[in-house]
């Protein structure tokens, strides 16, 4: 089963919990990015584009247990950056297992053979590689060669010491479902427990921004790659509920107050892929956000946006609603022919409005000298 099901369990009641008390939105997984900087520079990333100042700065072990006790949320994912470049990054996952969460830390694995034996396994725990496609596909993604062997010799080390792995993959524009399909075979090889998967969203900042897709392709790509998987054993660490949205077939609107992140500039408005401003505390996030003023047909940067981090609670909470449903779709999986749901209509949306800039400059004010000095002794070297 690629999500575990204590893990399903304590995710359903967390939910069912919420909807007795009668709150409208609540988070289900925080999304915790103690630090950019990274060791790679893909050209599709827009969370490495920062200047050295913000770059050198990291959330403490104390900030990161605040982030997690204040949202509350059952899951922790752990991203960036590359979060390995953090050298209280071991006792920031110990603290967050040991408060009951479900913590998944996303690596390049570039670091990882070299920092696995200061982590432990724990069922609660598991280590989420990047690894956008095979060889060719993902060392063209992450813009140097040799990644995708490190990764793959990561993983199998880590899985001999009995850790639970997923992979995380980023599918963009011109992905060849035969060549994705017999990249998801080769990693049901390597004995992956899970894996997460998503179209590319069009950061801001992205040095790449011609080559993600929009949503009619991406929902064409994912019915394609789901037909070569049909009587096979891939295993997905999402609902397929979400799968079933990837393939055109779940009218959804996108839940992104349900992964809320909390960065080094403080609680992002209004979700992990747009900064459009930042709140104090989780409580000023989820209050004083203008939600209904994002997503899909609402906004413009929203437009083609399809992303797990923006859905996949969306379709959580419906499974919860509909359990029969969910159980349909997970037996026989996505469907993969006939008509697609309605898309949203865009002609409503209002346009885009570009922040970057001015949070940059007053992060910068914030910082200070100080404080930079102070957060790059929190940092491991880039290798």
């Amino acid at each position: 089963m690629p999500v575990p099901l204590n893990q399903m369990v304590r995710v359903g009641a967390y939910v069912l919990k919420q909807h007795l008390l009668g709150r409208k939105r609540y988070p289900l997984v925080l999304m915790l990015e103690p630090l950019f900087r990274c060791n790679l520079a893909c050209a599709g990333c827009g969370k490495i584009d920062y200047p050295a100042p913000i770059l050198n700065q990291r959330l403490s072990v104390q900030e990161c247990i605040e982030a997690v006790e204040e949202c509350g949320a059952p899951i922790v994912a752990i991203a960036g950056g590359e979060p390995l470049l953090h050298k209280e990054m071991p006792e920031i996952v110990e603290a967050i297992v040991a408060r009951g969460k479900f913590v998944y830390l996303c690596t390049n694995a570039l670091l990882l053979e070299k920092k696995l034996h200061l982590y432990k396994p724990h069922r609660n725990f598991a280590w989420d590689v990047h690894l956008d496609g095979d060889r060719e596909m993902h060392d063209h993604a992450v813009s140097q060669k040799g990644v995708y062997d490190r990764a793959v010799a990561a993983i199998r080390k880590a899985k001999a010491a009995g850790f639970r792995v997923c992979i995380n993959t980023t599918l963009f524009d011109g992905a060849d479902p035969d060549r994705v399909a017999s990249f998801l075979d080769d990693v049901m090889a390597l004995g992956i427990d899970g894996v997460m998967i998503s179209p590319g969203y069009a950061y801001e900042r992205a040095p790449d921004r011609e080559h993600f897709l929009n949503r009619r392709k991406a929902k064409e790509l994912f019915r394609a790659i789901f037909r070569h998987g049909k009587g096979k054993k891939w295993k997905f660490n999402q609902s397929p509920l979400f799968l079933d949205f990837l393939a055109g077939n779940q009218p959804y609107r996108c839940t992104p107050w349900g992964k809320p992140t909390r960065n080094v500039f403080g609680w992002q408005r209004p979700c992990y892929l747009l900064g459009e401003g930042y709140a104090k505390t989780f409580k000023e996030l989820m209050e004083t956000t203008d939600w209904d003023s994002y997503g899909t047909g609402r906004y413009e940067k929203c437009a083609d946006c399809m992303v797990h981090s923006g859905y996949e609670a969306t379709a959580v909470v419906d499974a919860v609603r509909h359990p029969l449903k969910a159980m349909r779709v997970g037996l026989r999986g996505p469907r993969t022919e006939g008509e697609m749901a309605p898309e949203i209509p865009l002609e409503g949306q209002r346009p885009a409005r570009y922040v970057f800039d001015d949070h940059v400059a007053e992060a910068l004010r914030r910082i200070g000298n100080t404080g930079e000095t102070a957060a790059a002794e929190l940092a491991e070297p880039a290798e």
